[in-house]
C-alpha cells in the first residue's frame, strides 16, 4: 500500500539526520523537496540516489493533485522541507490533507523541529505552550498582538533576522518591557546562540549586535 511519508531534515547539523529518514528516502520512489538545490547538498552527503521533484509553497496547490495520483497508482513518496519538520511554518499540510482526504497513509517520521530546543533552551515554562509561526507581515499584525496580550501560554515565534528588531519592539510595546524573553539563533550549528532576558534588555542586545540566521524568539506568558 502506498504511502506519504513526511521526512524532518537537520536545521543546521547534518549529523541530526536519524537512520530512519536516510533508510526512508533511500527507498521511496520519489523526495518531494521545498528546495532541489539545498535537499540536493543534504542527499548528496547521505548518498540518496532518489529521484527530487520541487513541492515549495509557489507551486503545490498545482501539483498536489498529480502527486495524490501517483501515491494511488502505489508509489511511495517522501516530503522534505529545507530544514526540520514539514508542514511547521514549511509546505506540508496542503499535500497531507488531500492524502488524508483520499485515504492514503501518511506517516510523519520523528526529528528535527527547531522551536523544540529553543523552547527548552528557554527556562521558560514548557508544561503549556503556543506556537505561533511567523507574525502577519502587515496587515493583521496589530490585530493578532493585541489577541495574544491576554495568552498565558509561553508563546514562540519564528522570525527572519531583518525583522526582529520590529517584532521585538513590538513585544515590548503591547507585552511590556519586562516580559521574558528568549531568542535563539542558528540552533544546532557553530554560531549558535540563545539571549534571554526582559523584553527590553534582549531588543537592547540585538539593536547592538545585529542578528543572523534563523531565528526563534520564545515569550513567558501573561501572569
Amino acid at each position: 500500500m502506498s504511502k506519504l511519508f513526511l521526512v524532518p531534515t537537520p536545521i543546521g547539523n547534518l549529523e541530526d539526520m536519524t537512520f530512519r529518514a536516510i533508510k526512508v528516502l533511500k527507498e521511496v520512489d520519489l523526495i518531494l523537496a521545498e528546495d532541489t538545490r539545498t535537499s540536493g547538498k543534504l542527499l548528496k552527503h547521505y548518498e540518496i540516489m532518489t529521484h527530487m521533484q520541487s513541492h515549495h509553497m509557489h507551486n503545490e496547490h498545482k501539483t498536489t493533485e498529480s502527486i495524490i495520483r501517483r501515491l494511488q497508482s502505489g508509489e511511495n513518496i517522501a516530503l522534505i522541507s529545507d530544514a526540520g519538520t514539514p508542514a511547521i511554518s514549511d509546505p506540508g499540510f496542503l499535500l497531507t490533507r488531500a492524502c488524508v482526504e483520499n485515504k492514503i497513509e501518511v506517516e510523519c517520521l520523528p526529528g528535527a523541529t527547531a522551536f523544540v530546543p529553543a523552547l527548552v533552551n528557554s527556562g521558560l515554562p514548557n508544561d503549556k505552550f503556543v506556537f505561533e509561526g511567523f507574525l502577519p507581515v502587515k496587515k493583521g499584525r496589530q490585530t493578532r498582538m493585541k489577541v495574544l496580550v491576554e495568552e498565558t501560554r509561553t508563546m514562540i515565534f519564528y522570525e527572519s533576522p531583518h525583522k526582529l528588531i520590529k517584532t521585538l519592539g513590538s513585544f515590548v510595546e503591547y507585552f511590556g518591557a519586562g516580559r521574558l524573553v528568549s531568542v535563539s539563533r542558528e540552533l544546532s550549528k557553530l554560531h549558535e546562540e540563545t539571549v534571554r532576558g526582559t523584553a527590553k534588555e534582549v531588543l537592547s542586545h540585538f539593536e547592538n549586535k545585529p542578528p543572523k540566521g534563523e531565528i526563534v524568539i520564545v515569550v513567558a506568558g501573561n501572569k
